[in-house]
């Protein structure tokens, strides 16, 4: 037994000890090796034909206690007019109605989900006051009709929105809401295959020329359909794949789509990426974003990063680790201005002008 012992301890020594003790945890823990990620092409794109749609109006809400546009908003007093008039009791003048104070000129709005809508589906709408208004609360919304996206030289009314309004900020009264006020009197579907061709837009997080061609050598790949001698699909741009058709599909498009759309992929690179809200001094950075060599001075906060980098003499300094002189974590950047009690605004500030300076490795999104 002594010499099993010593002989064990001579094998796992050093190196060869960790190494082995690696793999065993490996074994008991049930760890499996580093695997490429997959995903489908449905999570990086989305099929162009499927969007939201907004449907608008201009229509009037009535009831208001005293809070609407009044006589010195024309645009309203015409309306009121016109409707008048439409409904059999027309006025002479519009002038006439000059002590209307409670009605408001509004615009509608209402969103059409990506798949469409039928006849006789309810959508919310948005009512928001155009005129001098101060406030929409208690009104109700008259008839309103809403035209489409399409043409609006000549536009087609495809609902029509009415009903009680709900203010949901108090602190935009001119500002309301109505739950299903929208009611759809035709339907709305845009087509998603035009010339025996769909279109797959990759979202902006993966918008990229290489990405966007192996999505179409993939698609090739998988589906190993070929028309006349060329293959299925093609990247038009960095955004945009164009992919065929085939013959066998066209009297049932949606079943190659439902194929196209869940065909696994690698999962493509994200670029590195700093998102801001100015706003709320919200701060998300991926953890891979690093920044080149700088010194910056803001206020009296001195930041430097490379080889040398070292405390001033005076003001607040923000040392990182040594080991990564060459090109700084920016996360580790971000840790250490906190640590001095760096206002999230002044970070900012301070992101922005290694932005500028070309040493951000990653994207700046300010929003």
């Amino acid at each position: 037994m002594k010499y099993l012992g010593k002989r064990r301890e001579s094998l796992f020594t050093g190196w060869n000890q960790k190494l082995w003790v690696g793999l065993w945890l490996l074994a008991v823990l049930g760890i499996a090796w580093p695997a490429e990620a997959k995903t489908t092409i449905k999570s990086i794109c989305r099929l162009k034909g499927q969007e939201e749609n907004t449907l608008h109006g201009m229509g009037l809400v009535v009831g208001l206690k005293g809070t609407g546009d009044g006589g010195s908003f024309l645009p309203t007093m015409r309306s009121l007019a016109m409707t008048m008039q439409l409904m059999g009791k027309p006025v002479q003048a519009p002038a006439e109605l000059k002590d209307a104070k409670n009605v408001a000129l509004v615009l509608v709005t209402a969103i059409v989900p990506p798949g469409g809508a039928r006849q006789g589906d309810r959508l919310d709408c948005v009512v928001s006051s155009v005129g001098a208004a101060k406030s929409l609360k208690g009104g109700r919304l008259f008839f309103t009709p809403l035209v489409g996206p399409e043409n609006p030289q000549h536009p087609r009314v495809y609902a029509f929105a009415e009903g009680l309004l709900t203010i949901e900020d108090e602190a935009t009264p001119t500002v309301g809401k109505i739950a299903g006020g929208c009611r759809m009197e035709e339907d709305f579907f845009t087509p998603f295959v035009k010339d025996d061709r769909i279109t797959l837009v990759l979202d902006p997080n993966h918008a990229d020329f290489q990405t966007a061609s192996d999505v179409a050598e993939w698609i090739n790949s998988q589906m190993s359909i070929q028309i006349e001698g060329q293959p299925l699909a093609r990247a038009i741009n960095q955004q945009n794949i164009e992919v065929r058709v085939p013959p066998q599909y066209r009297d049932d498009p949606v079943l190659f789509v439902s194929q196209v759309l869940a065909t696994p992929i690698l999962s493509p690179p994200v670029q590195p990426r700093v998102v801001v809200n100015e706003r709320t001094g919200s701060i998300v950075i991926s953890g891979d974003v690093e920044i080149g060599p700088v010194v910056v001075t803001h206020k009296n906060v001195v930041v430097e990063t490379g080889p040398g980098a070292a405390a001033p003499a005076g003001g607040r300094f923000a040392p990182l680790d040594p080991e990564q002189a060459q090109t700084a974590k920016l996360k580790a950047l971000v840790e250490a201005l906190n640590a001095v009690h760096v206002p999230p605004q002044d970070i900012i500030d301070i992101l922005k002008g290694i932005d500028r300076n070309g040493k951000l490795q990653g994207k700046l999104i300010l929003q």
